[in-house]
């Protein structure tokens, strides 16, 4: 499946159907997803780096790239198109950065804006950062552009919403306030012509399809999938303790 079917995956969704995109942090777990039956997947960076022994946001590039690249191959006789969450870009140029997530096998790219230090990046410049991965990628990158003011403390719909238009408007398919309250979405889909992407957790708060019914055209999970199995891990070793 190519980059253009994976755009279309992202539009005409009926109000309680939004794209499930599960986060496979390596090759195992993307062929589980894969045989599941899903119609794409969304590597989380949070899951590689805990797979890999990394804090979240200290994957090197290099090894999220190979990461990347061992879960594209392993889904490639099932057809199915994956998103690479590249952080913030890792200090790449825009070009580079685009022929990497190319090689790896990703049709479509997460770009966070926020600094490797936490820090929310200044909306216009990012607006350009982004234009110019459009124009190294031109069709060829679904990109996901996400806005992360509620997980660095601006709870401010107006400015989600500005920063959202900002990068629509510099080439993003879609745009992920992550961690934005359920009840926003409604108010961020009206303000920004573009595709949203929510947060769910397994364990709390909305479903999947109650976030579609609130505005999210997509859904993806973060760490959530692999810390359930690490949880599940957990018990298999307790019983093999009292075995």
């Amino acid at each position: 499946m190519d980059v253009t079917t994976f755009r279309a995956l992202h539009h005409d969704r009926a109000p309680d159907d939004p794209l499930i995109l599960p986060g496979p942090w390596d090759a195992a777990s993307a062929r589980a997803f894969a045989a599941a039956g899903f119609p794409a997947l969304a590597t989380p960076s949070a899951g590689i780096a805990e797979s890999l022994g990394h804090e979240d946001g200290a994957t090197p590039a290099d090894e999220m790239f190979a990461a990347v690249t061992r879960i594209t191959r392993a889904v490639a006789e099932f057809g199915i198109p994956v998103s690479a969450d590249l952080e913030s870009g890792y200090g790449l140029p825009a070009r580079e950065l685009v022929e990497r997530a190319l090689e790896a096998g990703a049709v479509g790219v997460n770009l966070e804006d926020s600094d490797p230090s936490g820090a929310l990046n200044d909306p216009e410049r990012q607006a350009d950062w982004l234009a110019a991965v459009r124009s190294a990628a031109g069709d060829a990158l679904f990109v996901n552009a996400r806005v992360d003011t509620y997980v660095q403390g601006v709870p401010d719909i107006e400015e989600t919403a500005r920063r959202g238009r900002l990068y629509v408007e510099a080439g993003a398919d879609s745009i992920y306030p992550i961690l934005c309250p359920p009840d926003h979405l409604p108010d961020l889909r009206t303000a920004i012509p573009a595709p949203l992407n929510a947060f769910a957790l397994l364990d709390d708060g909305p479903s999947p399809r109650e976030l579609g019914q609130l505005g999210a055209s997509r859904v993806t999970f973060g760490p959530g999938l692999l810390r359930r199995v690490m949880g599940a891990a957990g018990e298999i070793a307790r019983e093999v303790q009292e075995w």
